[in-house]
């Protein structure tokens, strides 16, 4: 096969090919280059995360939610965790046909520290073969609320790291559409949503902010930046929570005023908890 500087010499080929990142002859098509373009920039933001894990313990568990296809799990195997001895992936994914696939992969690539797990996220948490503790929790993604799943199985695991690129977040807005005609008598806002489009981009970014200030509530130090440029993917947010133990300290107010401003009390269970 010929070189592809986009494939880093170490990677697996044979990984890369069982992704359809690769084709069987050994190509990268645009599409593949995309998403390979997107894992990277993913893995630039994490190996930090997990290189200073390692120079404060000897172990490390990372735990990938919504796993899908386990391309984030594969890649971080294969690029970090597999030329060291220590350290174990977890995908969680609740679709049994990825789950069996994923397994048979990592067996036949003799990635041994990897686990699949076909569970709820609430399953997940409660389940005694995880670990009480989670280093790292990843959520690729995690189509709408699977995102706020993965936080609540984050924020149970007391998880060091929280890195997060959400998708196809749906439910604030038709909780905004819901309400919208209450939202026209309470408050000048509601000009933000009147019409779809603006509703389903408003809430789009109204979750995120949600989720921002959840985390910064119980004790996270939160980044937002974008994961690679608009061009290669719209669902291009990322959001990398970071311990600190200690809570901002209007966070959960501000969440709690934003709720009743803008008519979305009934999510108060997913975002103030």
């Amino acid at each position: 096969m010929s070189v592809i500087p986009e494939i880093k010499a170490e990677q697996s080929v044979e990984l890369l090919q069982e992704l359809h990142i690769l084709t069987r002859d050994g190509k990268l098509n645009q599409d593949s280059r995309r998403k390979l373009k997107q894992v990277y920039h993913l893995f630039h933001f994490i190996e930090p995360l997990l290189q200073e894990l390692l120079a404060d313990q000897a172990e490390l568990t990372l735990a990938d939610h919504g796993a899908g296809k386990s391309y984030l799990g594969f890649i971080l195997y294969d690029l970090f965790f597999k030329f060291r001895e220590v350290g174990h992936i977890y995908g969680v994914e609740t679709r049994e046909g990825l789950v069996v696939k994923s397994q048979e992969l990592a067996a036949r690539l003799k990635f041994a520290r990897m686990t699949f797990l076909n569970l709820s996220v609430e399953a997940s948490i409660h389940l005694t073969r995880l670990p009480e503790q989670i280093d790292i929790v990843t959520a690729l993604h995690a189509c709408d609320t699977a995102t706020d799943d993965a936080i609540k199985f984050a924020l149970h695991k007391k998880a060091r790291f929280i890195v997060l690129v959400p998708c196809c977040q749906a439910e604030v807005a038709s909780v905004l559409n819901q309400y919208k005609n209450q939202s026209f008598g309470k408050t000048p806002l509601s000009e933000i949503w009147r019409h779809p489009i603006h509703s389903r981009e408003f809430g789009s970014h109204l979750t995120n902010v949600l989720r921002c200030l959840l985390l910064e509530s119980h004790g996270y130090q939160v980044t937002v930046t974008e994961l690679v440029g608009w061009e290669h993917s719209m669902k291009n947010e990322l959001i990398v929570a970071r311990l600190v133990g200690h809570a901002r300290k209007n966070a959960k107010s501000r969440l709690e005023q934003i709720l009743r401003e803008l008519n979305l009390e009934s999510l108060h269970e997913r975002f103030a908890y």
